[in-house]
Order: structure tokens, then C-alpha cells, then sequence
């Protein structure tokens, strides 16, 4: 009877199991480790068949370090931007060109706007200056002489769109749609429409052939893998960046849009795609596709202050589809993909050029989520009767052979340019297995779990498993050893607590004190107490920790970073602004399970922990919002300090030296430490 109830069991946890992925996947609840999953595997094979060699069809035109040393700070004058568009179509015949810049202000860099006030005032009756300036005139509107020069060629500028959600400014001059609303019906690629835009002077926006957005799509790790081609606003749809300068490189034909019919199992389903320049490009349901990102270094990148000074072969730049942006690390166009942290924005318009030029542009198909919910349901109920019936090791043989069926089943789909997840099917097998292989092993972890539940409220999990790995190394007796303490504490507390009620209150302190305990845990702290709002931890006890005043620092200064994000989530929802003062102390104490018979706490007493919570008491009075002792900056040799006072505290008839820690010594600029060190010599005279 015990062994069908425990098969019933470990089948009712399988089942759990399958259930709470395949609703992940159905989107009835978020799994972020599912996601980061998805994205890993999807990196991975793309690196792995990312194709290697230099594409001659498209180079980009970068206002580097070297441009901006050569010519100026940007933003270059308009004068200086004509002979670009000058330099790079009647020197170096280039195809077309796409900016990945905006021209929002105009340029009154010639001076045209001063002599005309003169003009019109002080020199109103001079006919030589009134003769000379109409002469003058068309040669200093730098702004006229751009936009007849984009007027001439085929140039698409760039602008951007403001996201639902971040506002909805509307400045410069959006160009035509490029398609009707109903293009895609009864689809809606793009949603939700943006709010707002950024874009040009409506001069140059009427005299360009096209523009396009160069909005930058991240996935929720920040990496650009998917993006928009085309994005809904008012009546109509827009192109991005990539697809616009493709369409003016071809001739500028105008631009057709549908939706493709198709049917798998008995349903239906419905892609858009998209026609540039007589291309036809799939999309996916949300009217992006992911980035052919290639290996290398597929794309020229030419100076700008090179053509300006007409330096290039022109064989470099001769019938290529050129992207003006900028590699400089103060523009900030710099992003994060597969292949580097450090990527520029420029260069991902390119590789999506390329990509469409190729046809080889992936989608996710309309019928992806689908497949991968039955792969789930399937593959989750098959294996869990393989486990429930022949055991771990023929288990083991089948997860791997479902495993290597689900691999070639992405590889099929990625060469016909698709993307169709496929982590949470693998995961479904390697969860079942594990879950289902380690089902027998509950009962040996009997005495790990006593350790887990002695120590298990005042240290991080992470810790209370690594103690369970010896519990006969760890005591809750007394013992003096020597510890790191810290006491933090909200300032005018009482002040806060009388501007909400209870229930909020209790929400408030919640969120703070589980955002602070956090970062103790994360530190390999120990959390002694909560003070009503106040914060006690220590390191090196119940674990051996070498370097806990460094840690102790370390989570000090990390609880002050964490309190902008805090507080921005507290003023969203009307809440006050917390400030806190933190105090760090090293010495000797004493620790153990302390207290009665009818409670008992493990903690720790003495002087050192005293002088710890005074530290803390008087940081407001010194305008820091931390303070350490020297014995703590003794025993750290990971951060800089700056000496603050040399204090009498209560209980002390010597006075102590304090601290203020500014940072850990690897990052902080060597001023900084400069500053410090005067200041420790200015209290030593």
C-alpha cells in the first residue's frame, strides 16, 4: 500500500511539474529561469551558425572618437553634414544612405540669424550690407543647403518613437506612413502603438525621400536579439531604420504589406510579411524578426572624418548602402546582443539589411507556441510513465534520446528560419528526470534538515546548505571570536510612520527590510534581529568567514545603492522616502544561542556590538550614511576610506576614529583615493 501511495505521489509531482510549464508556455504565468533558458539556447545556436566573412553591400559611415577630435562635438553644423551627403554620394557613389541620428534643432551656427537682426535694425539703411547679405544669404542657411542636399539623393533619415508608458512628446515631423492601419488585418503587428515621437525638422523631413525609426528592441536581459520593422501609430504603420534605406537603395518603390494564411493539424494560422524593394519578408505575429546577426567583423566601419577630408579608397564606400551612426562612447549608442555586451546600435541596422537582402531574416511562426505546449504535455506524460515503470537508468537512456529529438527538431526549424523555442520542452525532460531521481533521496536529508531549522532564520539558505554538509562543525553554544557587526536604521522613523496608516506602514517595512535582509544574505551575513525598522546582522558566525569586514562593508554600501530603486517604487505608490544610517564595527564579541528558558536567540553581546549600534546613532550628525571604525578598516583591505572624526562615544573614554566608506578599490577613480589619503593626513598634523 506505502508503495502505491508513494508512485501516486511521485506521479501527482510529476504532473504539478508539467502542468506549471506547459502554463508558462500557454502564458498564464511568467517563469523568468524559462526565459533566460530560452534566450541562452537561442544564443548559443546562433553563434554556433553565425556565418563568417565581410558583406561589400553595406558599410557604416561612424562618427567615432577620432571624427568628433577631428571636427568637433556633435552636433555637427548642417554646413558640415552637406558635404558629407556631398562627399559620400558625388565622390564616393554610394548607394543610398540611412542616419542613425536625428536632425531636431536647427543650425544657427552661420550666423545668417545675427546679420539678419542687423539688417533689419542697425544696418537697416545700408544698402551695400542689405545687397551684400541678400548675396550672402543662401550660402549661410546651412539648414536650406542640407535639405536640398537630402532632396537630391536617396537618403533616408532617422527618428524614434516613444513607447507606451514613457510619454508622449511630439516634436519634429513624422514622415507619411508607409502603410495603412489595415495593412496586416485582421492582424495587429506592433501593438501597443507608441505614445510619441522624436523627429526632424520638417524642412529636411520634406525634402528627404524617407525615414525610418531606429528604436532598439531588448529582450527582459537587456540583449537586442528581435526587432521591430515596422511599429503603428495613428492611422498607419511606419518602417524602421533598415527596411526605409533598403527602400530608397532599390528606388524607393512604395512598400506592400499582408498576412499569409496557413494551416497545421486542422488550425489555422496567420503570418504577416513584408515587401521592400521587391523582397518579401515574413514577420512574426508581433511584427518583428530576429537579427542575422553574423560572426566578426562583416561591416566596414569608415571615419567620418576620413570622408569629410576625402581620405578613403572609394572602392570601400562605392554602391554600398551606407549607415551614418556613431561608435563613441559619450552618444551612447552602444547595446547588448548575443555576441557582445558592447555593441553598436549602427551596426545592428546593418546586419538587418543584410539579412533582408539575403532572406535571411528568422521569425517565430504562428504556430510555435502551440507545437511547443504539446511537446510539453506529450513528451512530460511519456516520460513520467518511462520513470514510474523501468526506473532512473532506462529513464536516464530515454530523457537523452528525447533530448537529442528535441535538438534536431530546433535545428530543422532554424534552417528553414525559424525560431521555435524549445527550452521548455527540454526543460520539461530534464526537470522530470531530476525531479523523479532524486523523489527517493528525501529521506537521508533528515539530519541536513536539523541544521537547515536551527540556523535556518538567521543565514542565507546558501549557507544553511553548506553548513548541513557537516553539522557536527557547527554549535550554537557561546564562543568569543572575533566578528564583524552592523545596525542600520530609518532616520525620523517616527516622523515616517505618523505620515501612513498601519497597513501601509507594515507593507513599507516589508519591502525594506526584505530588500535589506537580501543583500545581507547575498553577503554571507547573519541577520540577528529586527529593531522595529532597525537592521542587526554579523558575519563569521555560525560560518568561518576570513574576510567578513570586508562583506560587512560591502552590504553597507549595497543597502544605501538599493534605496533609490526602493524609493522609486515607494514615491510611485505616494509612500515617503526612506534614508538610512549604517554603522560597521570589527572586534571581539560573543555569540551563541542566548536568552531563557522560554526563548532563546542566537546572537551576539559586547562592547564591540555597542559601540556598532552607536556608530549608527550618529551618522545623521555627520551627514553620511556610513560610518566604520578603524578596527574595521584595519581588517578590510578591499575598500577605501576617508577618515570623518576622531569621536568620544558613550562608554569610551578614548576617543575612536570613524569612517566613511567611498567604495571598493578595484572601481573608484584614483582622485578619489587621493582625496582620502590627504584626508587622513590632514587629522594626522
Amino acid at each position: 500500500m506505502k508503495r502505491v501511495s508513494s508512485r501516486l505521489a511521485q506521479a501527482g509531482l510529476s504532473a504539478l511539474f508539467v502542468l506549471l510549464i506547459a502554463a508558462h508556455v500557454a502564458g498564464l504565468i511568467h517563469i523568468t529561469p524559462m526565459q533566460r533558458a530560452e534566450a541562452w539556447l537561442y544564443d548559443v545556436w546562433l553563434k554556433r551558425t553565425a556565418p563568417l566573412g565581410q558583406d561589400d553591400r553595406v558599410a557604416i559611415l561612424d562618427i567615432d572618437e577620432a571624427s568628433l577630435k577631428s571636427v568637433g562635438r556633435w552636433p555637427w553644423s548642417r554646413d558640415t553634414m552637406t558635404r558629407l551627403v556631398a562627399q559620400l554620394f558625388d565622390r564616393y557613389g554610394v548607394a543610398a544612405v540611412g542616419f542613425d541620428v536625428v536632425f531636431a534643432e536647427p543650425d544657427h551656427s552661420s550666423g545668417l540669424d545675427t546679420l539678419k537682426q542687423l539688417a533689419q535694425h542697425d544696418l537697416a539703411g545700408s544698402r551695400d550690407f542689405q545687397n551684400a547679405l541678400e548675396h550672402l544669404a543662401p550660402r549661410l542657411d546651412y539648414d536650406a543647403r542640407f535639405a536640398q542636399a537630402l532632396a537630391e539623393r536617396p537618403v533616408s533619415l532617422g527618428y524614434y518613437f516613444i513607447p507606451a508608458g514613457y510619454g508622449d512628446a511630439r516634436t519634429g515631423t513624422l514622415p507619411s506612413s508607409s502603410l495603412p492601419g489595415t495593412a496586416f488585418d485582421p492582424l495587429h503587428p506592433g501593438m501597443p502603438s507608441p505614445t510619441g515621437y522624436g523627429a526632424n525638422l520638417a524642412a529636411f523631413q520634406q525634402a528627404a525621400p524617407a525615414a525610418g525609426f531606429f528604436n532598439m528592441r531588448a529582450d527582459t536581459d537587456g540583449t537586442a536579439r528581435q526587432m521591430n520593422l515596422v511599429t503603428p501609430f495613428d492611422a498607419g504603420y511606419y518602417l524602421a531604420l533598415s527596411a526605409s534605406t533598403l527602400r530608397v537603395a532599390f528606388g524607393g518603390d512604395p512598400v506592400t504589406a499582408g498576412v499569409e494564411q496557413s494551416s497545421l493539424l486542422g488550425r489555422s494560422y496567420r503570418t504577416p510579411w513584408l515587401e521592400v524593394g521587391g523582397i518579401r519578408i515574413p514577420l512574426s505575429a508581433d511584427g518583428t524578426v530576429y537579427v542575422p546577426y553574423r560572426a566578426g567583423s562583416p561591416f566596414s566601419y569608415i571615419s567620418a572624418a576620413q570622408v569629410l577630408a576625402g581620405k578613403v579608397v572609394p572602392a570601400q564606400l562605392e554602391n554600398r548602402i551606407v549607415l551614418v551612426g556613431s561608435t563613441a562612447p559619450g552618444l551612447t549608442d552602444l547595446r547588448v546582443t548575443p555576441f557582445s555586451n558592447t555593441f553598436p546600435g549602427v551596426e545592428i541596422h546593418a546586419h538587418l539589411i543584410a539579412g533582408m537582402l539575403d532572406g535571411t531574416t528568422r521569425i517565430m511562426p504562428a504556430w510555435a507556441d502551440d507545437a511547443r505546449l504539446l511537446a510539453v504535455l506529450l513528451l512530460g506524460a511519456l516520460l513520467t510513465g518511462v520513470l514510474l515503470r523501468f526506473g532512473p537508468v532506462v529513464g536516464l537512456m530515454a530523457s537523452l534520446a528525447l533530448l537529442g529529438l528535441l535538438l534536431a527538431a530546433y535545428a530543422a526549424a532554424w534552417s528553414r528560419f525559424w525560431v521555435v523555442p524549445m527550452a521548455a520542452p527540454m526543460l520539461t525532460v530534464l526537470g522530470l528526470y531530476a525531479l523523479n531521481t532524486a523523489y527517493g533521496f528525501f529521506a537521508a536529508t533528515r539530519s541536513k534538515r536539523q541544521i537547515t531549522k536551527l540556523f535556518g532564520q538567521y543565514v542565507p539558505p546558501e549557507l544553511a546548505d553548506e553548513m548541513s554538509q557537516d553539522p557536527a562543525h557547527y554549535t550554537m553554544e557561546g564562543q568569543s571570536r572575533e566578528m564583524t557587526v552592523l545596525f542600520s536604521d530609518i532616520r525620523g522613523f517616527t516622523n515616517f510612520s505618523e505620515k501612513l496608516p498601519p497597513v501601509e506602514l507594515a507593507e513599507v517595512l516589508n519591502a525594506y527590510l526584505s530588500t535589506m535582509t537580501r543583500i545581507v544574505q547575498q553577503h554571507r551575513g547573519t541577520i540577528d534581529k529586527y529593531i522595529g525598522d532597525a537592521i542587526m546582522a554579523f558575519w563569521n558566525a555560525p560560518v568561518d568567514l576570513g574576510d567578513h569586514a570586508s562583506r560587512a562593508v560591502q552590504t553597507a554600501l549595497d543597502m544605501q545603492a538599493a534605496l533609490s530603486q526602493l524609493n522609486q517604487e515607494f514615491a510611485a505608490r505616494g509612500w515617503p522616502e526612506v534614508k538610512i544610517g549604517v554603522g560597521v564595527n570589527t572586534g571581539r564579541m560573543s555569540v551563541g544561542n542566548m536568552g531563557s528558558e522560554f526563548r532563546m536567540s542566537y546572537t551576539v553581546m559586547g562592547d564591540a556590538v555597542n559601540l556598532g549600534s552607536r556608530l549608527e546613532g550618529i551618522t545623521k550628525q555627520y551627514g553620511v550614511g556610513i560610518l566604520v571604525t578603524q578596527t574595521t578598516v584595519e581588517a578590510d583591505p578591499e575598500h577605501v576610506f576617508m577618515k570623518v572624526d576622531d569621536v568620544r562615544v558613550k562608554g569610551k573614554e578614548t576617543p575612536v576614529a570613524i569612517y566613511e566608506p567611498l567604495g571598493g578599490k578595484a572601481g573608484l577613480d584614483e582622485s578619489v583615493r587621493q582625496g582620502a589619503a590627504d584626508s587622513e593626513l590632514a587629522f594626522a598634523r
